[in-house]
């Protein structure tokens, strides 16, 4: 089977490899969708354990099935996701799944930029879920991101008429942005692009600046001369946390959705006395992708609207110039040849 194996950003390539063998509990899935995500190009992050196949956000038709599986059945629609938590351990028990070290450490194999991937028990168990008949394979590779967002959106408790500050326009931000305005947040959105600070005022942004001339004087221009009680960082430049770090107003909260590679610099005297809090999200536990799945099943979240490509696998190279460019794309979709 063709897999795509990552070397580095510029180093994708197509390589031939067995189809990998099920045990008891596991399924085969067919790949029919898999999303590039911003992390697929932090070459930072993802080249330390290169080579390896990417990919997390799959969606496939199981083509076969191993014993002991009694849930599915060959021929089904699902979405799997990669990480799983193993419900047993003590941050489980107190339901902060995304610290379990199984669901950090488990995976499918060998990724979802492959034909076909072996889906391990715990992920058959936890993380793999019947499509709608409503849902595309495509839509359906939206889950995982989404699911990301209703975590990370979750964990900073949005209220409404307050105002949020999203730093970067790229795919990540612009989830965040009609997540917040159902909230009934004011949204200011920036970037660095004008193709994506466009769609973000598509999205439903009040307010966008060019992230090059932005500054939380301009935000208090806009914002009845306050600063904004909440920021979502999904930009990895500095200056994306320079901009959070004066943007955030008394007892506000930042959210590290997107991390630079750098260390953070926080003026803690300020942080202390104006009560601020700085917290981080990573991934999504199976509630959180049910509530994805639901959204998008329920057209509270417009998912084919945020695809913009659809490549083939054996082109995949394409895929990743346009993400790691990050110009007049949105969510790049990986299809079979």
């Amino acid at each position: 089977m063709k897999v795509a194996v990552y070397y580095s950003n510029d180093d994708v390539r197509i390589e031939e490899r067995p189809v990998p063998p099920i045990n008891y509990g596991e399924i085969l899935v067919k790949m029919m969708a898999s999303g590039i995500c911003g992390t697929d190009v932090m070459q930072w992050y993802r080249q330390k354990k290169a080579p390896r196949v990417l990919g997390h956000e799959m969606a496939g038709e199981i083509v076969e099935t191993g014993k002991g599986v009694e849930k599915f059945k060959k021929g089904d629609r699902v979405f799997v996701s990669h990480h799983v938590p193993c419900y047993n351990c003590r941050y489980c028990a107190a339901g902060n799944y995304t610290a379990c070290e199984t669901l950090h450490t488990g995976n499918y194999e060998p990724g979802g930029f492959s034909e076909y991937i072996r889906i391990p028990a715990p992920n058959v168990k936890y993380g793999t879920f019947i499509l709608p008949d409503n849902m595309t394979y495509e839509e359906a590779a939206m889950i995982e991101p989404l699911a990301c967002v209703v975590l990370g959106q979750n964990r900073i408790g949005i209220k409404k008429d307050q105002t949020v500050l999203i730093i970067g326009s790229g795919m990540s931000g612009l989830m965040h942005i009609p997540m917040a305005k159902a909230k009934g947040a004011v949204v200011v959105a920036t970037d660095i692009n004008k193709y994506r600070l466009d769609k973000a005022l598509e999205f439903g942004a009040n307010y966008i600046f060019n992230a090059n001339e932005y500054s939380s004087e301009k935000l208090k221009e806009i914002n009845k001369g306050e600063l904004a009680e909440y920021v979502i960082v999904c930009a990895g430049a500095k200056k994306a946390v320079d901009d959070a770090v004066s943007s955030v107003d008394r007892k506000g909260k930042i959210l590290f959705f997107a991390v630079p590679e750098g260390d953070i610099n926080i003026p803690s005297t300020r942080f202390w006395r104006n009560e601020i809090t700085v917290t981080f999200s990573y991934g999504a536990a199976p509630d959180d992708l049910k509530t994805a799945l639901d959204m998008i099943q329920n057209g509270m979240f417009d998912a084919k609207k945020m695809i913009s490509h659809r490549i083939a696998l054996s082109d995949i190279q394409k895929g990743f110039k346009l993400v790691s460019e990050a110009k007049d794309s949105l969510k790049v979709v990986i299809i079979p040849d």
